[in-house]
């Protein structure tokens, strides 16, 4: 439970850090704000569209007596927009990211830099992080998809189904977010997503404290664009803990040095 709390911790530190730093944080909403915009029109265009959508994808149920057609077409429709809000919920993280990218780096970059120490960088063109990024969030959500489709099963089990099966899609998705978020500075440390994956799995529990939390906030609209930053700044400073520079924070808030990092000849970018 320890680690647990020390990953919420990071989570609350990044907050601090954005609230102390104003200018960062206000550079930090941008895009989220975007996104936020584009999300909130595709989900409009949805639902004035989705009615042609189910009329389109059942022309078996035309000449159905009402109000048999009504209600069936309804049910559908309403599960269109259900699940387009669904993959909203879920890609929004990884789409502002992307959109982001430069912001947050730059944000990652400020706050490695507060903290001492080397600022990492990756030394590639904007198109090809750009890439990278994108090929990773595809990467990481066809295995929250694969989750997905498995607990969506495991949720017709009765009573686990309504109990264990929502908690553990919670920490699915906390641990995901996590990595979507660390990516941002682990990236520009040259780790790969095998490597990054591991090193969340190696400290699941501090993962989970910083994840979690943030998923269950996730759920008041508009709470994402606003946490967005101070999570960016957060993950960052976790990043530095997972990556060997720094051993996090003792239970006074005093950070405790980490062991000396091995020293010899630099590596080059694996994805140069």
């Amino acid at each position: 439970m320890r680690d647990f709390g020390a990953g919420f911790g990071y989570l609350v530190q990044g907050q601090k850090w954005v609230a102390q730093h104003g200018r960062w944080f206000g550079f930090g909403l941008l895009p989220g704000l975007v996104t936020l915009v584009l999300y909130v029109g595709a989900l409009i265009g949805l639902g004035y569209g989705a009615d042609d959508l189910t009329s389109w994808a059942t022309p078996f149920a035309d000449d159905w007596t009402s109000p048999w057609q009504g209600l069936f077409r309804g049910f559908l429709t309403g599960l269109v927009f259900v699940f387009g809000l669904f993959l909203a919920v879920i890609t929004f993280t990884a789409v502002t990211l992307l959109v982001g990218q430069p912001f947050y780096e730059s944000l990652s970059e400020q706050v490695d830099r507060t903290e001492g120490g080397d600022v990492p960088e990756s030394g590639l063109p904007l198109w090809r992080e750009l890439w990278i990024s994108a090929r990773d969030s595809l990467r990481v959500l066809a295995r929250v998809a694969l989750y997905g489709i498995l607990l969506f099963a495991c949720g017709f089990i009765p009573v686990v189904g309504q109990t264990v099966v929502p908690v553990i899609g919670f920490c699915v998705s906390g641990f995901f977010l996590a990595h979507e978020l660390t990516s941002v500075a682990l990236q520009r440390r040259g780790v790969e997503l095998k490597d990054r994956l591991r090193m969340l799995r190696g400290r699941r529990t501090l993962t989970l404290g910083f994840g979690v939390p943030l998923v269950l906030s996730f759920l008041v609209p508009l709470v994402a664009v606003f946490l967005m930053p101070g999570a960016v700044a957060g993950a960052t400073l976790m990043a530095r803990e997972l990556n060997g520079e720094t051993a996090g924070t003792g239970e006074g808030g005093d950070k405790t040095p980490a062991p000396p990092a091995r020293t010899g000849t630099p590596q080059p970018h694996p994805y140069a």
